[in-house]
């Protein structure tokens, strides 16, 4: 029994009926990848969007309670409030950008018709000067609109020297002159800016995108098939190779 001499795998790889079989396969490949990248793309574009009408004022007290955070759902939303602006009860915020430009905020003491008290930011001044001389004309319209947001980390003040930056409901009730002890847990933007302020900027919330999971699993199923089509081409030269190696009876 002698043993013929095996060939090489690239031998039988450049035999034309293995060549038009690689063509072959990669041609399934290709289309199997398309079909993936068809999958990818769906996974985007059936994606369920959840795309809150944050633009449309909502009365605040149908939105949120005095006394409670601000959720995810009351996040970013317009609301309308009825209320009073409590006389020379201000604060003034350093660091705020607008428009990419640092200046400060204005920000009123209001007491809304059901007796609850709330925040609003009511101008940006490009100088302390201008936040403080708005203080003499500030006025709010009835209803007030503006953007709810949530309080933010309250910052280390020095009220002495000016420097607060942080629109914390915290640390502005303990700077407010009255307060009864219930208050909004987030503050209103006020979409129109109090004389001599400019608006501050406020843009809607971003809509996230949710991913269909399911297209992404059949995206995965089309790359496995993609590779398996190669791997077939590849297996079956083999199996040729080792066949040819096989010894022969003589």
């Amino acid at each position: 029994m002698a043993k013929s001499a095996a060939p090489s795998f690239w031998a039988v790889a450049r035999r034309p009926r293995w060549i038009g079989a690689l063509l072959l396969a990669l041609a399934i490949a290709a289309g199997f990848s398309a079909l993936g990248q068809w999958q990818l793309a769906r996974s985007v574009a059936s994606a369920p969007v959840a795309r809150a009408d944050t633009e449309t004022p909502i009365a605040l007290t149908a939105l949120a309670e005095p006394g409670t955070s601000v959720t995810d759902k009351q996040f970013g939303r317009m609301v309308a409030v009825s209320g009073s602006l409590v006389d020379r009860d201000f604060v003034i915020l350093s660091n705020r950008l607008n428009a990419g430009s640092s200046g400060f905020w204005l920000v009123g003491h209001v007491v809304t018709e059901g007796g609850a008290e709330l925040a609003v930011a009511l101008g940006w001044a490009p100088t302390r000067a201008q936040a403080v001389a708005a203080e003499d004309s500030a006025t709010i319209e009835s209803p007030l609109i503006g953007r709810y947001l949530p309080s933010e980390a309250p910052d280390q003040p020095d009220v002495d020297k000016g420097v607060q930056s942080a629109a914390s409901i915290p640390a502005l009730i303990n700077q407010w002159k009255h307060f009864d002890g219930s208050v909004y847990g987030g503050y209103v933007v006020s979409s129109t800016p109090a004389a001599g302020l400019h608006g501050i900027d406020s843009p809607a919330p971003s809509q996230e995108v949710s991913l269909n999971w399911l297209n992404i699993f059949y995206a995965a199923e089309w790359a496995i098939f993609a590779g398996f089509a190669i791997y077939l081409w590849y297996r079956l030269v083999k199996d040729v190779v080792e066949k040819e190696g096989e010894p022969v009876t003589t």
